[in-house]
């Protein structure tokens, strides 16, 4: 998918926080990510989350990305109820930390930023 391409606009050092966050939890979280190029909101959060994790050194094999069709249907979407698009779920051991759907209050690094720090990952 085009709208997994890092963003090159998107600023790191803006976002240290965030990437700092992010790269606390590598080797320890898995990010599975459902979208699609048709998908305007897939097109506008995708590529600066993709920039994060790049800037925070996330390796792909802990990156799974489901491109889904115009009906939201593709590989786990009944297993992980996903019925907007983008979704952003990170888990531990199997278990969610963070579910960012469609459109939050803040951007998805950031918010999943914010959940890995609450969680028990970063402690």
């Amino acid at each position: 998918m085009e709208t997994t391409e890092p963003s090159p606009t998107w600023d790191t050092a803006a976002h240290s926080e965030a990437v700092d966050a992010i790269e606390a939890g590598v080797g320890e979280v898995t990010y599975r990510i459902w979208g699609a190029d048709w998908c305007g909101d897939c097109r506008a959060v995708l590529p600066d989350l993709f920039a994060a994790l790049e800037a925070a050194g996330v390796p792909e094999d802990e990156i799974a990305v489901h491109e889904v069709d115009e009906n939201k249907d593709g590989e786990g979407v009944e297993a992980y109820d996903v019925t907007h698009i983008p979704t952003i779920v990170v888990e531990r051991d199997g278990k969610e930390l963070a579910r960012f759907e469609e459109s939050e209050d803040r951007p998805a690094a950031e918010y999943v930023a914010d959940r890995l720090l609450s969680s028990d990952v970063l402690a």
